[in-house]
């Protein structure tokens, strides 16, 4: 069982030719070429590399939740700090001289792992969250000027991010847009009732001579995770005639394929301290040019407001933007793997499947989607016998894995269909697989389950908190 991943983390690429182009007969030629800092790519890790970089994490806990919050390797964050020390060390010369051209360089990197035409597409905020804010309050002002009626519509999944469900609340219900949520089945079987349920939204909310002047797709859903048809979806919102369509990836690069000319959206943001690697927290905004983006501000007013979103995005006022900067380390880390990130991407799918399947086996579950609809993460059910049902259950079995069992893991709970009986699962881990992870962390897991069903631990056990 999950005998192609090894305990020490062997990510090591056996002809190292792969790197510099080799050949078809080296079997990496599948694997596309991304942005490199150098001609001669410095050495490939080994495993104790591997140990090295990650050696802040607390070996105490199976941190199989990566999605959460990211990592960040020793190397990036010892770049992170030496740019910290430079700023304080003179910070007039680090802002006149340094901070812009060492932003500009972030940017450009990032373009070109995208595939974006221009560096001005893109501009660098602190999150997505931020990303959505900067979006959805042009929709606002579009209501608050007229140029929209109200009533006109918003689309978004159900499944959206919280937080981009509290900003569509705040900038555009307030401001007169009707919100329509978009139902999604889970556990997910294929991309087919994604696909249905997308048009029947889009359709209605176009009733009555409302026009649909948003739609918020998600790249990668969080809770429950699954992986969008994006592309599809797109196509979709152009085929109806929708405004506007932005793509939220807050689990996007380094975890999908990112590619904004075949994505084809007029706005699409990713974190980069999900899956890139970057310290928390740095986050890019892509602004398709063709787009009539004038009216794109940061949300914190400076002294650039009104010199276009890139700019103003890279100065709201004193703060620490070391982590905007380390951009180009990052690279040369990712770049010390075997095909560089679409190897990571690769390898941590293949894993992360490979691991949910060994557990939903010895569970007797099911995975919440197909294999090729997760990512680097899948949603694994657990045992039905638990008697989750609620939010607060789902909660509180995580705080129980982690402290008393050093289990890193989210919960999300399902509540059942009309129709469904005793014995439906209703409670999944969403599972994360990075560089890091080893083949114990889920089998630490594993145990941690199987010695609460030898307990008969049920949810309605847990403490009242």
């Amino acid at each position: 069982m999950a005998s192609s991943l090894h305990s020490n983390n062997t990510q090591i690429c056996p002809n190292p030719t792969a790197l510099n182009g080799g050949s078809a007969a080296d079997g990496n030629s599948q694997i596309s070429k991304k942005p490199r800092l150098y001609a001669d790519p410095p050495p490939l890790f080994i495993p104790s590399d591997i140990i090295s970089e990650f050696s802040h994490h607390d070996p105490a806990v199976a941190r199989i939740n990566n999605g959460s919050f990211g990592c960040c390797p020793s190397s990036v964050l010892s770049a992170q700090n030496q740019l910290q020390l430079q700023w304080l060390r003179q910070p007039d010369d680090f802002y006149f001289n340094q901070l812009q051209p060492k932003i500009i360089q972030s940017r450009t990197i990032i373009k070109d792992i995208i595939n974006a035409d221009h560096v001005d597409e893109v501009s660098i905020v602190d999150n997505a969250t931020t990303a959505a804010a900067i979006v959805l309050q042009q929709i606002a002002w579009g209501f608050a000027e007229g140029k929209f009626c109200r009533g006109d519509a918003a689309v978004m999944l159900h499944y959206a991010y919280g937080a981009v469900k509290k900003s569509v609340e705040a900038y555009v219900t307030r401001a007169g847009g009707y919100v329509i949520e978009v139902p999604l089945p889970f556990p997910v079987s294929s991309v087919d009732g994604i696909v249905k349920e997308f048009r029947q939204a889009l359709r209605r909310g176009k009733q009555n001579g409302r026009k649909v002047r948003l739609a918020v797709i998600d790249h990668v859903t969080s809770m429950p995770t699954v992986v969008i048809p994006v592309k599809e979806l797109v196509t979709i919102c152009r085929e109806e005639g929708v405004d506007q369509v932005f793509v939220d990836a807050a689990h996007g690069i380094g975890c999908v394929d990112v590619d904004m000319k075949q994505i084809g959206a007029d706005f699409y943001t990713s974190n980069l301290h999900k899956w890139f690697f970057c310290p928390p927290s740095v986050a890019f905004l892509y602004c398709k040019k063709s787009t009539n983006n004038s009216d794109l501000h940061h949300p914190v007013v400076s002294h650039e407001y009104g010199n276009g979103l890139a700019i103003e995005s890279a100065w709201i006022g004193t703060r620490d933007y070391s982590s905007y900067l380390v951009v180009p380390k990052v690279l040369e880390f990712i770049n010390r793997f075997e095909g560089g990130i679409e190897g990571i991407k690769k390898r941590n799918h293949e894993y992360v499947v490979e691991m949910g399947q060994m557990l939903v086996k010895a569970w007797g579950t099911r995975l919440g989607c197909p294999p090729e609809m997760c990512s680097s993460m899948v949603m694994v059910g657990l045992p039905a016998c638990f008697g989750i049902s609620s939010d607060h259950d789902a909660l509180e079995l995580r705080t129980c894995l982690r402290d008393k069992f050093g289990v890193e893991v989210p919960i999300y709970y399902r509540p059942p269909k009309d129709g469904e009986e005793g014995g439906v699962v209703t409670g999944y881990a969403r599972i994360s697989y990075q560089v890091y992870n080893k083949v114990e962390d889920y089998y630490k897991f594993r145990d941690a389950i199987n010695q609460l069903v030898d307990n008969a631990f049920t949810c309605a056990s847990l403490p009242i908190s």
